[in-house]
């Protein structure tokens, strides 16, 4: 979830979001170090959308995103419940997590949780989460062999060209032979699908993306 700040006269498109932390594995190196993977791979796409100016005519702006940390080790229940800031986003980080996954808990929501082991060594683990944080869905077609560059929405599974894979000698489908999730990169295609120029802009330029879920998670236990 997101708060997005049009600057007509910078021809910018800010997303701002702030990704908080809480639980036994987060701490404030983690939290800053998520925020900036999310912020490097969306900006690296260098995406572009059209936003309508006028009944005739549409205006390019270029996209950009601006992703904060913080780890809050006294966080409650009721403040995650009660928050109404869109830029913010809970989640627990723990060591073990059930079915060994980090999710979201719902497409366009602002919580999740975090499995420590999937979001270290600069993995785009965390940025795909935010992506369904705004709205974003895993693409049907999970057999994208001969297409490239997987996109940031592809998930575990998904069958690639062998240098997008595990383990590139290993047959597709086999095991280690799908997709390595830290292969995935943000493309242009996953901006356009945001829909960003359906969003309904105040007279200040603001608008919302995504949705509160409001979640909080206690700790799985194995």
């Amino acid at each position: 979830m997101g708060e997005v700040e049009l600057q007509p006269q910078n021809n910018l498109l800010i997303i701002h979001a702030v990704i908080i932390l809480y639980g036994d594995a987060a701490n404030e190196s983690l939290a800053f170090q998520i925020a900036t993977d999310i912020e490097k791979f969306w900006n690296d796409a260098e995406g572009k959308v059209a936003i309508r100016d006028g009944w005739f005519s549409k205006k390019i702006y270029q996209v950009r995103f601006k992703i904060d940390g913080r780890f809050d080790g006294m966080l409650t229940p009721t403040e995650v419940f009660e928050n109404t800031n869109p830029r913010n986003n809970y989640f627990r980080v723990e060591e073990f997590a059930q079915g060994d996954i980090s999710f979201v808990d719902e497409i366009n929501s602002n919580t999740g949780y975090f499995k420590l082991q999937n979001i270290l060594d600069n993995s785009t683990t965390a940025a795909h989460e935010f992506g369904h944080t705004l709205g974003l869905v895993h693409p049907h077609n999970l057999d994208i062999r001969g297409e490239g560059t997987p996109g940031i929405m592809y998930p575990r599974g998904t069958l690639v060209d062998p240098h997008f894979q595990y383990y590139p000698e290993v047959a597709a489908g086999e095991k280690g032979g799908t997709l390595n999730p830290f292969t995935r990169r943000v493309l242009q295609k996953d901006i356009e699908d945001l829909h960003l120029e359906d969003l309904e802009f105040d007279e200040n330029g603001i608008a919302i993306i995504g949705a509160f879920s409001s979640v909080w998670h206690e700790k799985h236990l194995p």
